[in-house]
């Protein structure tokens, strides 16, 4: 049983909101976040990444940078940029994409539930990116990033939220520099709101989180440390049905062929790929597919039945990636750390791999078959791990729509 929330957003004015909405706080460096919110003071960047208001070469991590940020949602606040909702509302958020739409409902979840694996993980979290999280949700008792959680699909639900958006007007409906627009309806209707928490109780046996692996384990550990806020015993989530989600490749580069020539690393891949040589870029359209670029020739690379195990790590395409090429060929052991690795999402395209080959930056590039989202649901089942950058989720979900403050 998934235990969700409405909660009282804090949220921009609606004519400022295209204005606040920012990219998530972990897509941009330091430099970037500057340059996006450099003519815009309403960027809730300043208030995700306060250190865009310091001089370069600030610690990032110092608690100047978060008491930056504290200082920065005040003023938001105060000029009245930013206000709480007046009442606990649920909200439906719709991206769309290159004419593809995603909806999801934005929600707090249930630290406890994170903490019982009612909430199902696929990913490790690295203390330091933990760190930083819960130094900022503890400074400025907010929580900005939102956690992007997918279900299986119920009926019921997909109606609810169905009816909702067809029969309201959306508080806000705004396409981003990017070109994805973002629209979000408020569900402040008490009956449907409590029709809604009483389904995810009754038909929802468990949620996955989809992308803010860290953002989750850090609410869990300002939960602890905040014993004295019921607030912080929930955390927010989107949470979308399985259906509304596709997962993009995250494709490899790699800087040397470990002593290897083209010629020498080709006939050793036989043993575990049957190689085609391709006229154009290679975008893998079945599982076990790959795509590899090498001395501005791309191949087609089908893995052999017998160079994978069935098992739910051991038949996924990063794995199969990684133990035949990665780790045997290449000496790649750990691809957190190795620096001879590199990782390009899928929206990138085929032509970031060739132009950082051809650079000469890289020897190769492999391009991979998405993970699917019935994968992800298996692995985390399983109670397993995915390897390193297994998933790509786009479009992304926008920092400073909602909020969800710590004080309420």
């Amino acid at each position: 049983m998934a235990i969700i929330k409405p909660f009282k957003a804090l949220r921009p004015r609606p004519d400022l909101a295209a204005k606040v909405a920012s990219p998530p706080y972990d897509v941009l460096n330091s430099e970037e976040a500057k340059a996006e919110a450099r003519e815009n003071s309403f960027s809730f960047l300043h208030i995700t990444k306060a250190e865009i208001d310091f001089p370069n070469g600030v610690d990032i991590h110092s608690q100047a940078v978060y008491d930056k940020a504290k200082e920065n949602l005040q003023r938001f606040i105060e000029q009245g940029t930013l206000d709480n909702e007046k009442k606990p509302c649920f909200y439906i958020y719709q991206l769309v994409m290159n004419g593809r739409s995603q909806t999801g409902l934005v929600c707090v979840s249930s630290v406890d539930d994170y903490l019982k694996d009612i909430i199902k993980k696929h990913e490790f979290t690295r203390p330091e990116k933990e760190k930083d999280r819960i130094d900022h949700m503890k400074t400025i008792r907010a929580q900005t990033g939102n956690v992007f959680m997918a279900y299986n699909n119920v009926h019921e639900i997909d109606v609810a939220i169905y009816n909702w958006k067809n029969s309201h007007v959306p508080l806000y409906d705004f396409v981003a520099g990017d070109g994805i627009k973002h629209t979000v309806w408020v569900i402040n209707d008490d009956e449907v709101i409590d029709s809604i928490t009483s389904m995810f109780v009754e038909k929802v046996p468990a949620t996955y989180i989809a992308d803010g692996h860290h953002r989750a384990a850090s609410a869990a550990k300002v939960s602890k440390a905040l014993e004295g806020s019921a607030a912080a015993k929930y955390f927010l989530t989107t949470i979308f049905p399985a259906s509304e989600l596709a997962i993009m490749d995250y494709n490899r580069l790699v800087k040397d062929l470990n002593g290897m020539d083209a010629d020498d690393f080709i006939s050793a891949l036989q043993d575990d790929f049957t190689i085609t040589k391709s006229e154009e870029p290679v975008k893998p359209t079945q599982l076990h597919e790959f795509g590899m670029y090498l001395d501005k020739q791309w191949y087609i690379l089908a893995a052999r039945k017998d160079s994978y195990s069935s098992d739910p790590i051991g038949v996924l395409d990063v794995t199969i990636l990684s133990n035949n090429i990665l780790d045997r060929l290449l000496d790649i052991k750990d691809q957190r750390t190795d620096k001879r690795i590199d990782f390009v999402g899928g929206i990138r395209g085929l032509k970031e791999l060739e132009k950082r080959v051809d650079s000469g930056e890289m020897k190769a590039a492999f391009s991979l078959y998405p993970v699917t989202i019935q994968q992800l649901f298996d692995i985390a089942d399983s109670g397993n791990v995915m390897p390193p950058k297994s998933t790509w989720f786009e479009p992304k979900l926008r920092d400073g729509l909602l909020t969800h403050t710590l004080d309420n």
